[in-house]
C-alpha cells in the first residue's frame, strides 16, 4: 500500500502557573498546559497521527508518561523521534492537516511560526503543514477555558 492515513486527538488541562506550549512554541498566557511532557497538544496529536498511520500504537506507548525520562521533556524531541520511526519504514509525509480547539488566546498570530516550526522538525515545505484553530464558542471545557484539545490527519506515502 502507498498511502498510509493517520488520525490523532489530545487533550490537556488548563491552568495558571504553566506554560501554554503549543506548535512548538510557547504562546503567552495566564493559563497553560498540564501534563507529564511540556503539554504541546498540537505536536501530540501529530505524533499520534504519525504513529497511527503506520499502526505503531500512540505518543504513550514511545514515550510514556511514567517514565521519568520524559518529564518535562520538549515535545519538538518527541515529534523529531516519531518522525524518525516513520521514515525508517520507508515512509515521507504528503501533508499534516489539524485544528487546535482553544478558547483564548487567539492562535491566529502564532499559526505561521507554528508550520514553520514542524515543518522544520519533519524536513518538509510549509505547504505541507496545515494547522487552523477554533474556540467552541463557550461551550464544553474548552469554551470554559478548563482545556486545550487538537486533532490532526497525516497522509503518509511510501517511499519510491
Amino acid at each position: 500500500m502507498n498511502l498510509r492515513i493517520g488520525y490523532g486527538y489530545d487533550v490537556h488541562q488548563l491552568a495558571e502557573g504553566e506554560d501554554l506550549v503549543i506548535g512548538g512554541l510557547t504562546i503567552p498566557h495566564e493559563k497553560g498546559s498540564v501534563g507529564h511532557s511540556d503539554a504541546d497538544v498540537l505536536l501530540h496529536v501529530i505524533c499520534d497521527a504519525l504513529l497511527g498511520a503506520l499502526a505503531l500504537g500512540d505518543i504513550g506507548t514511545h514515550f510514556p508518561d511514567t517514565d521519568p525520562a520524559y518529564k518535562g521533556i520538549d515535545s519538538k524531541i518527541l515529534l523529531r523521534d516519531t518522525w524518525a520511526l516513520v521514515q525508517a519504514r520507508g515512509y515521507q509525509l504528503a501533508n499534516v492537516d489539524s485544528t487546535v480547539c482553544l478558547q483564548r488566546p487567539k492562535l491566529k498570530p502564532h499559526i505561521p511560526d507554528m508550520r514553520a516550526c514542524i515543518a522544520g522538525i519533519l524536513g518538509v515545505d510549509m505547504d505541507r503543514i496545515g494547522i487552523k484553530a477554533t474556540t467552541t464558542e463557550k461551550l464544553g471545557f474548552v469554551g470554559l477555558e478548563e482545556g486545550v484539545s487538537a486533532h490532526a490527519v497525516v497522509l503518509l506515502e511510501a517511499q519510491a
